[in-house]
């Protein structure tokens, strides 16, 4: 069966919300930790709190986290747990990769010492 364009468009929505660095570390952060505040995403990666913000409400927006307000502050977690898997799997395949990258390099060095 084919998938219908709307649900190709779904995909491609939810692909196009993890397109960005800072968003794919700070989900890599929050698969690690259960909850975590702006503030503690901030110090943990180094990132200015507008940005920090900004990207997280973009995964916000694509139902990829979720918040939780206590009192002032807000806490935001992954919305599925399989989110982890998902990383995972994404390092696992990027690994393949960069080692089939990593086999031509050595053997390009080892040409030019002929």
């Amino acid at each position: 069966m084919i998938p219908s364009p709307q649900l190709q468009t779904l995909k491609a929505e939810f692909f196009r919300a993890l397109a960005h660095p800072i968003r794919i570390r700070l989900l890599e952060a929050l698969v690690d930790d259960r909850e975590v505040t702006v503030q503690q995403l901030q110090h943990a990666l180094r990132i200015n709190q507008p940005i920090v913000s900004q990207q997280l409400a973009r995964l916000r927006a694509a139902g990829i986290v979720v918040t939780r307000k206590r009192g002032t502050s807000t806490y935001y977690a992954v919305a599925d747990p399989l989110m982890k898997n998902l990383l995972k799997v994404a390092k696992q395949i990027l690994n393949r990769r960069l080692s089939g990258v990593q086999t031509m390099l050595r053997e390009l060095k080892d040409e030019s010492r002929v």
